[in-house]
């Protein structure tokens, strides 16, 4: 974990990424890590200081976090700053081909599946591993957002019915 932190800090200082914590705010108490990275600025006769393109990932979540809202809202929170504050022109999503839940979970939150990129990264066992790439573009973002939106609303709904006690009603 130590190593994960110090390679996250490097890359942020290196102007490679931009990580972040998990926190649940409920305790303040740390769930997991992603990042922004893979920041691509397309040559222009203006300068830019924000990219035109990222990627979202290095994402890992707790055990205790993992099928909670925690993956959903911090995908919103990022995606909500890469197109409204850094305007991109697109946002990818890359994870293991053999990751299904991870794969579901992007395609859940509106990513498209672009394909198989081979031999594409070093999995966990230190071999090459296939990558399932997604992604999402600033013309898909506005209907991305109104359906996270909807996850948003749909689960606070059902949270309230099931526990009345986070009403503060019951």
């Amino acid at each position: 974990m130590r190593r994960h932190v110090e390679d996250a800090l490097a890359a942020r200082a290196r102007g490679l990424a931009v990580p972040f914590a998990v926190i649940r705010r409920q305790d303040e108490t740390v769930i997991g890590s992603t990042r922004f990275h893979q920041l691509d600025y397309w040559l222009r006769p203006e300068q830019k200081s924000v990219p035109d393109t990222c990627e979202i990932g290095w994402t890992w979540l707790a055990r205790e976090a993992l099928r909670t809202a925690a993956n959903t809202e911090m995908k919103r929170l990022m995606l909500t700053h890469a197109f409204e504050t850094w305007q991109v022109r697109s946002v990818c999503l890359h994870t293991d081909v053999r990751n299904q839940r991870s794969r579901d979970a992007i395609e859940r939150i509106g990513g498209t599946f672009e394909g198989v990129l081979r031999s594409h990264r070093i999995a966990v066992d230190q071999n090459p591993r296939d990558s399932a790439r997604f992604s999402i573009t600033a013309a898909e973002w506005p209907s991305v957002k109104q359906h996270l939106a909807g996850l948003a609303a749909r689960r606070q709904a059902a949270g309230q019915r099931l526990r009345p006690e986070a009403t503060g009603r019951g």
